[in-house]
């Protein structure tokens, strides 16, 4: 059996494990020996460094050793039962405490010597060690007694001793000495220890220092991997040729601009430049547009969808709501529709009759611009000449979605939008295979939304303040908390709340209602009275979390704040301050924990999105930021991209220098490098980019 192969054996094949183990295992995602062995220790104590008892302090995680002196049960409450186990130090007397595992006093009897591992807690006149590891000494036996011990992530019924027995067993067992595939010049230069030397030192190592090594190694490891795919990609991209050429003069483009009633940004023409010359290059266009809320995205994206137009040829606008659809199809139509621009909208909602006639339009190249959901995508949509591909807020779609609209042309150029701000750590990773444009500047005129923090308690004058700013002739959002139970509860806790308003505070007013439940043509009319002011509150869910505009909406008031993430309060704020008049954003929160905190802190602090996302990231971390599993991209299991970031640098320059270096892979050094990427990357959503 090959080394590759051995790697790969399903777990349950190594000697103590079988069926019944290997499904608790499953629980950690440990399913082969791979995954066991790439099932990295949190953290590490060193055992060497065995404390005394009287000299530790208040919730200091400490090792101790003792002689057990006795044992006992206590059951305070239903549900609970707490073993206390009296040890001797030599000096001093304490004890150990488990937390409903009664087993283990069966387990541990007087005159045993044990090493416990625990967070150490003085209160009420004892001292005890909430116990997270032990062992029992047996003087000469092989075991983790004094030395540099590895802790685990953990699932229910896995313990930590059972998990490093089997992974010693995996390293005895197995040669892994020629499984090195970081490129050897790579492991000297950052003085990286080897695979097989890195596999010892991680999982059972002498010192801190070599659990240091290891994790440095396997850091970089992964990083690189990732970059080496994500320019792998770019570059076989960079290789292909459009069928199809754009005119380089636009006067529908010319004409478009001046029926604006302001002038673009210097971010905005920065950014279409960018794009004009991408359109105009030999090779497919992928670019990513990034930028804030309210910065001027729809204008650049009509922009390079006119220029389609006008050169023959076909744009497509993929968003992923029906309101979405209908708010960028009834602007484009306003200001294309004169220019003699053909456009049409396609949404799962039409009419089987009006959705064939369109469909139809697409098909011969009638319609010039097409805007749509979802439907965009499904099978029996083709394409005249589609040139352009736009996608909008494109982390609501899966790559498989995204990939399949690329497919309806030849090589189309792509533009994806995110009004999401991403960290540059967090864009390196997601979008490496991507050239990226950033409108980093808001339109001059809009005035910074004053946000506010208020506890329930004064919910009464807050209802107060909407009313006068209803009365001056503005129009507000209300959003409703966020409901994990299902979308029928949000939805009702809406229906609720719009009922109450209408009937008591804002009795006076015209109270509409938005929510995820509703049909679609439903969604669209209330959307539809809100933009004309026939409704002057909307009592909502998240649903109009994006894209949603109307810009005489000047107050924003968010219940139960405290329960929405950092990037969804913001993109809730973005829906005020569209217009020239001063917005408000009002949030309603009592939290109770540090991050809600955290966050409201921030939302009060900042209105810049950039800066919210560093914050963000901060806070959440980067497996929980943006959706990562989303992006077709593997979870990372021992990089952190915020902590990492110098090291995510170091490796995106190597692996452009070594595509630059050996742009096929045709290097039999590399060989090693290829299959260990075709291996971690195959089995993703992401498709096959090298080989």
């Amino acid at each position: 059996m090959s080394v590759t192969q051995s790697l790969n054996l399903p777990i349950q094949y190594l000697k103590t494990v079988g069926p019944q183990r290997a499904k608790l295992l499953q629980k950690l995602k440990i399913f082969t020996i791979r995954d066991l062995l790439y099932h990295f220790p949190r953290r590490y104590e060193d055992r060497r460094l065995i404390r005394q008892i009287y000299n530790c302090n208040q919730d200091e995680i400490v090792t101790v050793q003792g002689t057990v002196l006795g044992s006992q049960d206590l059951k305070p409450r239903r549900g609970l039962t707490i073993t206390k186990v009296t040890l001797n130090d030599g000096i001093s007397v304490f004890y150990a405490v488990w937390f409903n595992q009664a087993y283990i006093k069966q387990q541990l009897i007087p005159g045993q010597k044990l090493i416990v591992t625990g967070k150490v807690d003085r209160k009420y006149g004892s001292v005890q060690i909430k116990v997270t590891d032990y062992e029992i000494w047996n003087e000469g036996a092989a075991g983790h007694c004094e030395q540099v011990v590895p802790i685990y992530p953990l699932s229910e019924k896995v313990s930590q001793k059972f998990l490093r027995g089997l992974v010693k067993l995996c390293l005895e067992n197995y040669s892994f000495e020629q499984e090195e595939f970081i490129p050897v010049n790579l492991l000297k230069k950052y003085k990286l220890p080897s695979f097989s030397q890195a596999l010892h030192w991680i999982h059972l190592p002498k010192t801190i220092n070599e659990a240091e090594q290891a994790r440095r190694r396997f850091i970089f490891e992964e990083l690189f991997l990732l970059q080496v795919f994500l320019a792998a990609k770019k570059h076989r991209v960079s290789k292909k040729n459009k069928s199809f050429k754009y005119m380089t003069k636009n006067s529908l483009v010319d004409k478009f601009l001046g029926r604006l009633a302001f002038n673009l940004t210097a971010a905005q023409e920065r950014v279409w430049q960018e794009i004009t010359r991408d359109m105009e290059s030999p090779n497919p266009m992928y670019r990513l547009l990034q930028g804030d809320v309210g910065s001027g995205k729809t204008v650049v994206s009509t922009l390079a969808l006119l220029k389609a137009a006008e050169s023959g040829l076909q744009g497509a606008l993929m968003v992923p709501t029906e309101i979405l659809a209908e708010q960028h199809y009834l602007f484009l139509q306003q200001y294309l529709r004169p220019l003699g621009v053909k456009i049409s909208v396609l949404t799962g909602k039409m009419r089987k009759s009006e959705k064939e006639r369109i469909i139809t339009a697409i098909e011969n190249g009638e319609m010039q611009i097409i805007v749509g959901t979802h439907t965009l995508i499904q099978e029996h949509i083709k394409f005249k000449n589609l040139a352009l591909a736009v996608i909008d807020e494109q982390h609501r779609f899966g790559v498989r979605q995204r990939a399949t609209l690329q497919y309806k042309g030849k090589h189309p150029d792509i533009l994806v939008m995110t009004a999401t701000p991403i960290p540059r750590t967090l864009a390196m990773t997601l979008y490496g295979d991507l050239d990226i444009s950033v409108i980093d500047k808001l339109p001059s005129g809009r005035k910074p939304i004053k946000t506010h923090v208020i506890s329930s308690r004064k919910l009464s004058d807050v209802y107060a303040f909407v009313k006068k700013e209803l009365k001056l002739g503005r129009q507000a959002y209300i959003v409703c908390p966020l409901v994990e139970e299902s979308s029928y509860v949000e939805s009702q806790a809406a229906i609720d709340l719009a009922q109450e308003l209408s009937e008591q505070e804002l009795a006076e007013f015209h109270v509409g209602l938005l929510h995820g439940r509703m049909k679609p043509e439903h969604k669209d009319n209330v959307m539809r009275n809100f933009r004309q002011g026939k409704i002057d509150v909307l009592v909502s869910t998240t649903v109009i979390e994006v894209g949603v505009d109307v810009p005489n909406a000047t107050v924003m008031v968010i219940l139960d704040a405290d329960r929405f993430g950092l990037a969804q309060l913001h993109q809730l704020r973005g829906r005020v301050g569209r217009g020239t008049q001063q917005s408000y954003c009002i949030l309603i929160a009592n939290p109770k924990t540090d991050e809600a905190r955290a966050r409201l802190a921030a939302m009060n602090s900042s209105g810049d999105g950039f800066h919210l996302a560093e914050r963000d990231l901060q806070i959440r971390g980067p497996g929980e930021f943006y959706g990562t599993r989303q992006s077709g991209l593997p979870d990372l299991k021992i990089a952190d991209l915020l902590r990492d970031w110098k090291i995510l640098e170091v490796a995106r320059s190597e692996a452009i220098l070594l595509l630059s270096s050996d742009p096929g892979f045709k290097k039999p050094e590399n060989t090693p490098l290829v299959k260990e990427i075709k291996f971690r990357f195959f089995n993703s959503e992401q498709f096959a980019y090298i080989g």
